[in-house]
């Protein structure tokens, strides 16, 4: 289970309660009058998507608390302001003035976006974080968008998520051949490499392909999010574990004039509401699955997990995918480079560190 370390929430909570302490005593550290900022926000989910979208409105509420009502950011719900795949260019053109979603969407535009969402076989949570915060991942990432046009940061983190929804139990990889599915990010490549004929569609899209025959197989999410777009009422194969997305990150995009125009204090407030933010997600994301689970299982759904061949032929794909889309693309090769040199650093310590998981009964 990842983990995220009480001294990493307490000082993010103390951070956030002495801005807040600032701006009730009526000023910045200058003594000098704030601007204020009214934002229109395009997210890629609904708000009333568990975590990743009800974080958004979740989100702008605290912003809004803490900058003592100056910043105002209003969150547009996934084709209210753009459709969910077209966030990344509005941002960048600013025709919008904020956007949140998942850097994998943009896999076909910034190849290099991809591995700040989620990489195939990657780190839980905790060590996600440690590349992202402290190994030059953020950096990078920032320095990529800042090409676009964008500022980008992480606002929200989940657990793994689950490996998706199929009609029939999956037996072996010569039945992805052909298979229509809807499969997001590094994750839809290496899927694409093993023979499935795989589409990116947006939170809401999902369902009705499903339905109508459009697809054969799905992957979204983690199972409280999966239980609320109902894709159970049709796939009754659901399996385990989610190897394309050990953890997952949700991001917050600015266009890059409008963030520049900010304090620095207002700049500091935003980021540490997303990181309080990323603590919700984390835990809500681990205490939920449970009883989603228990709910689905009710309804008929067979829990599989998949058989280590299966697995391996995954891993082996994956590892395919990531050398040829480093060949390709110098920003994804320069961000691969610096991901790969933190996980090599970090495999020792985590091994030493982690408590064997117990071998099966008898």
């Amino acid at each position: 289970m990842n983990r995220l370390p009480a001294t990493f929430a307490m000082a993010a909570a103390v951070a956030l309660l002495g801005l807040t302490a600032c701006k009730e005593r009526g000023g910045d550290a200058g003594g000098g009058l704030q601007q204020r900022v009214s934002w229109k926000m395009a997210g890629a989910y609904s708000s009333t998507t568990p975590i990743v979208g009800e974080a958004g409105p979740l989100w702008s509420k605290r912003l809004e608390e803490v900058s003592g009502g100056r910043i105002r950011v209003k969150y547009y719900d996934a084709g209210k302001l753009v459709p969910a795949l077209e966030i990344f260019d509005s941002v960048s053109k600013g025709a919008v003035d904020a956007g949140w979603s998942s850097s994998g969407y943009w896999i076909g535009k910034v190849p290099a976006a991809a591995l700040f969402t989620a990489v195939p076989f990657g780190p839980n949570a905790l060590e996600y974080m440690a590349w992202i915060y402290e190994g030059g991942g953020l950096e990078l990432w920032r320095e990529i968008y800042a090409e676009s046009n964008i500022f980008v940061t992480p606002c929200v983190m989940i657990p793994p998520e689950a490996s998706g929804w199929f009609r029939e139990p999956i037996e072996n990889v010569d039945q992805l051949e052909g298979m229509k599915i809807r499969f997001f990010g590094l994750g839809g490549k290496v899927m694409q490499k093993l023979g499935a004929s795989v589409q990116l569609l947006a939170a809401g899209d999902i369902f009705p392909a499903l339905e109508r025959g459009v697809l054969d197989a799905t992957e979204f999410s983690m199972p409280s999010i999966d239980e609320r777009y109902g894709f159970h009422k049709i796939a009754k194969h659901y399996y385990f574990p989610g190897w394309h997305q050990q953890s997952s990150i949700v991001e917050l995009m600015i266009n890059l004039d409008r963030w520049n125009e900010l304090s620095s204090q207002d700049q500091q407030l935003i980021e540490l509401c997303c990181k309080e933010s990323i603590i919700r997600g984390l835990t809500l994301g681990e205490v939920r699955q449970g009883q989603a689970l228990a709910n689905m299982k009710q309804q008929g759904v067979q829990i599989h997990s998949w058989p280590p061949e299966i697995l391996s032929a995954y891993r082996a794909a994956t590892q395919e995918v990531l050398a040829e889309e480093a060949a390709a693309d110098a920003k994804f090769a320069r961000a691969y480079e610096s991901y790969t040199e933190f996980r090599a650093e970090y495999a020792e310590w985590a091994a030493l560190s982690r408590v064997p998981a117990p071998a099966p009964a008898d």
